[in-house]
């Protein structure tokens, strides 16, 4: 169950810290006050999309923590499987939202994702809002209902994953299916397009060598003539001794002083060592000069060749081996497209053989949802009557229809408010008031098909007053029972019956609003009730019916 709830910095609520109880808790307090603010800050922990309009004004950052006790086996193994392991089934999860747009999650004090928290929180707290009764108007939504009561979920995703694969395959036939005529062009296209590039018998860093040797062949006159320098520095030109002569009257003169001076001997053998290099570095330009072969003639083969390349990377890919790929690509399509009358036949075993497990699944999927279509039915009118409306009729109209993703049946919820009316669609008969009813029949009824540990209703009651109120809280009371439930409601009839009852009221300070929570007890509870039933003025006779209220809930 949710204990406890940490919020800082959210809107209108500086800090707060909100201790729950197991069982029914309540909140309560003027329009404004802040209720709404309550739900966006759980939503915020639950992993849902938050908004930095939320931070309050003038603030760096929010945050909101929610602590879970009391985990069972099956939500504590999620934990666990994720690398998020509670300890004695306690989870504490929190969320801080920056003004910068950024949010950072964190469970059991280590970083975590909004969508793992979505994960991982999912089975442990449930939102029903306002605008859930929505759902009842679309009839998209009327199949999950079935599914959801009769735990169906399991065989859904067969019957899925089966439809999924069954309408690949049709789309490869289908595809392979083209008239023979589109083939023969495709044939042609694919042929012409794999002997260009064959034709060309490209291989990979052709092109980087080819730009190499343009460049050179381009530049042949001045490497020749630097190379030609370079010699001539070295060895002299007829009329000037060379840098290498230099060098060997240099090792000369330093070797007579050697003779007679230890330290000149250093000096001497680094130089002739130099003059050995100097020599084998002529030897390698001489080299280089003989081995150079730039004919001016190679260039136009050069140009035409590089040009080839690049008329086939604007066609077929930014480069050779992009080119090359694209030639593989083109010869498997072509044997494909030679051999898909064998590839064809193939595909049409395989998808009547897939199609007719999709269609075994999707009627084993149907049956099973007619049988849990009328416990549901069943399920929900007997919550109907509880709630005050013994009147309704409420059915289940199905049609069949061919297999889709969500299988073969259309269901809709229909129903009657009047003896001898007609069924219609809920979208057509039911009033607001009726919806929240219906609605709340329905989350009970699912209910029990869960492990939920906390439901919050946020004005579940809205459009319903007086007796239907009051049968709204009985019920409240009564699932609460078995699992925490959490109420923001505007209605006494509803908030008497609760076991833990929280005030949320806003005050203005220094022109700053600020939202404080705090639990109710004894007559602090039942003035807040007289005040929901009679308004600002509190008048002895609302303090009296207040006491009398919590008396008979009380029972």
């Amino acid at each position: 169950m949710l204990s406890q709830l940490y919020i800082r910095n959210i809107a209108v609520i500086r800090e707060a810290t909100i201790e729950f109880s197991q069982g029914f808790n309540v909140f309560t307090g003027e329009t404004g006050a802040g209720k709404t603010i309550l739900i966006n800050a759980i939503n915020a922990v639950l992993g849902e999309r938050t908004s930095r309009d939320l931070i309050r004004t003038g603030e760096e950052k929010a945050e909101v923590s929610a602590l879970f006790t009391g985990m069972g086996p099956v939500e504590q193994e999620i934990f666990s499987e994720t690398g998020y392991a509670c300890e004695d089934g306690c989870a504490l999860i929190s969320r801080e939202i920056s003004t910068d747009g950024r949010s950072t999650c964190r469970i059991n004090g280590r970083p975590a994702t909004a969508s793992i928290l979505k994960l991982l929180t999912a089975g442990l707290l449930n939102i029903h809002g306002q605008h859930d009764n929505q759902q009842l108007l679309s009839p998209q939504k009327h199949l999950a209902f079935i599914d959801g009561y009769g735990e169906l979920e399991d065989l859904r995703r067969q019957y899925a994953s089966a439809y999924h694969v069954w309408q690949a395959v049709k789309q490869e036939l289908e595809a392979l299916n083209t008239d023979e005529a589109e083939k023969a062009r495709r044939i042609d296209l694919l042929t012409y397009q794999i002997n260009e590039i064959d034709g060309a018998q490209l291989t990979a860093g052709e092109e980087e060598e080819l730009k190499s040797q343009r460049r050179l062949v381009k530049n042949a006159l001045n490497v020749t003539q630097a190379l030609g320098g370079s010699l001539e520095l070295l060895n002299g030109d007829g009329e000037s001794e060379g840098l290498s002569s230099l060098m060997g009257m240099l090792v000369d003169n330093l070797q007579e002083a050697a003779k007679y001076l230890d330290g000149a001997q250093t000096i001497c053998e680094k130089v002739t060592e130099l003059s050995y290099e100097l020599e084998g570095t002529g030897e390698d330009i001489r080299t280089l000069l003989e081995d150079l072969d730039c004919d001016p003639s190679q260039l136009n083969y050069l140009e035409e060749r590089l040009d080839l390349i690049h008329s086939l990377e604007r066609k077929y890919g930014p480069d050779i081996p992009a080119v090359l790929e694209f030639r593989e690509r083109a010869a498997q399509e072509l044997a494909q497209i030679e051999t898909s009358d064998e590839r064809a036949q193939e595909l049409s075993q395989q998808q009547d053989q897939l199609r007719e497990k999709a269609q075994e699944l999707a009627q084993e999927l149907s049956r099973r949802r007619q049988a849990a279509a009328n416990a549901f039915i069943e399920a929900v009118q007997g919550e109907l009557m509880f709630l005050d409306m013994p009147s309704v009729r409420f059915l289940l109209h199905r049609e069949e229809k061919p297999l889709s993703p969500d299988g073969i049946d259309s269901m809709e919820l229909f129903l009657t408010t009047n003896p001898g009316e007609e069924p219609r669609s809920l979208s057509k008969v039911a009033s607001g008031g009726e919806l929240a009813r219906i609605m709340l029949s329905i989350k009970n009824v699912l209910a029990d098909r869960d492990n939920i540990g906390t439901l919050i209703f946020d004005e579940v009651d809205t459009g319903v007053s007086g007796r239907a109120a009051q049968k709204i809280g009985k019920k409240l009371r009564q699932v609460a029972q078995n699992r925490q439930v959490i109420v923001v409601t505007h209605l006494a009839q509803v908030a008497c019956y609760a076991q833990h009852h929280l005030l949320i009221s806003k005050q203005t300070q220094e022109e700053r609003t600020y939202t404080t929570i705090r639990s109710l007890e004894g007559e602090e509870r039942v003035r807040e009730l007289a005040r929901i039933i009679g308004g600002e003025t509190v008048s002895p006779l609302a303090l009296e019916h207040a006491r009398e209220m919590l008396a008979q809930a009380g029972e």
